[in-house]
């Protein structure tokens, strides 16, 4: 036992400890690709290239954000890892890519091993929905960067497309429409403003804002079987108004029509009780739509999901139908 460093607050035994309380939920992601166990200085992954011209690899990374207050309040922790999976995984899905491995980071102000357990439980949770592969991460304790009962969650993930599959926006045209895939609630971002709005929250409202993220994958895979996918964009910060027009070519932008789906309650609630005008509410949160697909008008029907806009010439922006 060190006990210098522990004087000086980190718990050496207690991140051994974290790491065999963790290791059922890690090896429960493991797929073919993955090298190794846990342990190593770095995860290996040897990709499937099989029937591959050009394979590409795209990553991406983020955190769960403040959202991770939320988690604090109500001391539940076995969740966000999936916001934590779901905001880097449906990135990488974006550009048309599987996701194939994934590692988290955990800074902490005290490493509490059972605690370190539920939210890589999490990240376990979000990688089986992903497909992905929880290759690897590192849990710091940093006492006096952080407060005792506090962390921060982030995450990078690795996906893989043939180069001729990637999606890119480059085929949108005119006439195209844009269909919205249903969010799971509030999703992982925005918590500034809905901390503000509601301070104090019931435990019953805490939970449902504390609702995961919804992963993609599985969906956009199924939606590419059913029609052909030009471009995708994420609903995260920034929401429907910055979003929308990354994924346009320039010269084009996005007419909406907000009414085209329900606003679901949370939202509504969000406007009313903290006094947010309409257009703050969709440039901040997904109203109810977290990943935006364009597909050509023939497409639409076979797509399955609603028509929220459709695409025009213009530049790279987006009309908003308040």
């Amino acid at each position: 036992m060190n006990q210098s460093y522990r004087n000086a607050g980190v718990d050496i035994e207690a991140g051994y400890r974290g790491v065999e309380l963790m290791r059922e939920s890690v090896r429960s992601t493991f797929t073919k690709g993955v090298l190794g166990d846990l342990g190593g200085f770095g995860g290996m992954f040897e990709p499937d290239l099989t029937g591959m011209k050009r394979p590409v690899l795209v990553s991406g990374t983020d955190s769960v954000g403040t959202k991770l207050m939320l988690a604090f309040l109500l001391d539940k922790h076995d969740t966000v890892g999936i916001d934590c999976v779901a905001m880097c995984a449906n990135d990488v899905v974006c550009a048309g890519a599987a996701p194939l491995f994934f590692l988290d980071y955990i800074g902490c102000g005290r490493n509490v091993p059972e605690r370190i357990a539920e939210l890589v439980k999490g990240v376990a949770d979000g990688c089986r929905q992903a497909g992905a592969a929880l290759v690897g991460g590192e849990t710091a304790e940093l006492p006096g960067l952080y407060a005792e009962e506090e962390y921060d969650l982030v995450g990078f993930c690795t996906g893989l497309v043939d180069y001729d599959k990637r999606i890119d926006g480059s085929t949108i045209r005119p006439g195209d429409v844009l269909i919205g895939l249903p969010s799971s609630g509030l999703h992982s971002n925005g918590f500034s403003l809905y901390r503000k709005v509601f301070p104090n929250p019931s435990t019953e409202l805490a939970l449902e804002m504390l609702t995961p993220t919804r992963i993609y994958v599985k969906d956009v895979a199924a939606l590419r079987e059913r029609a052909a996918v030009k471009g995708l964009a994420h609903i995260t910060g920034g929401g429907w108004i910055e979003n929308i027009p990354r994924m346009l070519p320039g010269g084009l932008e996005a007419v909406m029509d907000t009414k085209a789906v329900p606003v679901p309650e949370i939202f509504q609630r969000v406007m009313k009780d903290g006094g947010i005008p309409m257009e703050d509410m969709y440039n901040t949160s997904n109203m109810g739509v977290g990943l935006v697909a364009c597909v050509s008008a023939e497409d639409a029907e076979k797509a399955g999901y609603p028509v929220i806009g459709r695409v025009a010439e213009g530049g790279r922006q987006i009309v908003m139908g308040l």
